[in-house]
């Protein structure tokens, strides 16, 4: 509480390992934190074994916009892009794209470097991600997390840069830090724009609770569109397991 009172409410109280939105909660006054900090704690302790909390300004009305960088394990770091993830629900993401529209370049810019200069201070190794919450009313950035993995919005990414993340991970883990020489000495600029949608198994009149069950069809579009998936006629949606059953990638020159 008296550190909420410092940062000026509202705030959000967050989980130090969390993800997905879990243990998430904003506050609008000193009551409403010391009511979120058990839950939270307790939440981040069931779901990711650590039950670390901390405090960050709630920012209103903010975009989420993150960095995509893959390290060598030498201090060499590759940028590749950037993009947006601000079309969310219950904290999670639904439409990602890249790049993130209507950024001032100037800002570009600075979250770029400042994604490098991160991931090169740890000497960062594979795919990762660094994301920000963007305040579009003061044009500040804040930094969120760094995301030390692939993310689900990777293929945007991929779309505009013409790159196979997961080929590079596989170079890097099997060759080293020579078999991703090339790669990381290249420029990778952005080539048109690309949109990502997640498709869940979710019903939208119960507030978006998991749908689960027997599937009996599957449709995707046809034409030039890329499908992530692995869902198929037959199978049966569990309740055990994240409801997302598939993602609709597509590219074109532009943003419309």
């Amino acid at each position: 509480v008296e550190q909420a009172r410092a940062i000026g409410f509202p705030v959000m109280v967050k989980a130090t390992g969390g993800g997905g939105g879990i243990g998430l909660q904003a506050c609008a006054d000193e009551a409403a934190v010391a009511a979120a900090f058990d839950r939270v704690r307790r939440l981040a302790t069931v779901n990711f074994g650590a039950g670390g909390v901390f405090l960050e300004r709630l920012v209103r009305p903010a975009r989420h916009v993150e960095v995509q960088v893959f390290g060598d394990g030498t201090g060499r770091v590759a940028v590749l892009g950037d993009r947006d993830c601000s079309l969310q629900r219950r904290h999670q993401k639904v439409i990602e794209e890249a790049p993130a529209p209507a950024l001032p370049a100037s800002l570009r810019r600075r979250l770029h470097a400042a994604a490098r200069d991160l991931a090169a201070s740890v000497s960062y190794r594979s795919a990762g991600t660094v994301e920000f919450a963007y305040d579009p009313l003061r044009r500040e950035a804040s930094f969120l997390e760094v995301n030390t993995r692939l993310q689900v919005e990777h293929p945007v990414t991929e779309e505009v840069t013409g790159l196979d993340l997961v080929e590079q991970m596989l170079r890097l883990a099997g060759q080293g830090p020579d078999g991703v020489a090339r790669f990381m000495s290249s420029r990778h600029a952005p080539r048109g724009h690309a949109v990502e949608a997640r498709v869940y198994a979710e019903d939208p009149g119960r507030d978006a609770a998991r749908s689960t069950g027997l599937v009996t069809s599957v449709t995707f579009p046809d034409g030039p569109v890329r499908v992530d998936a692995w869902i198929e006629a037959g199978q049966e949606v569990s309740p055990h397991y994240d409801p997302m059953l598939a993602k609709v990638i597509t590219h074109g020159a532009d943003r419309d």
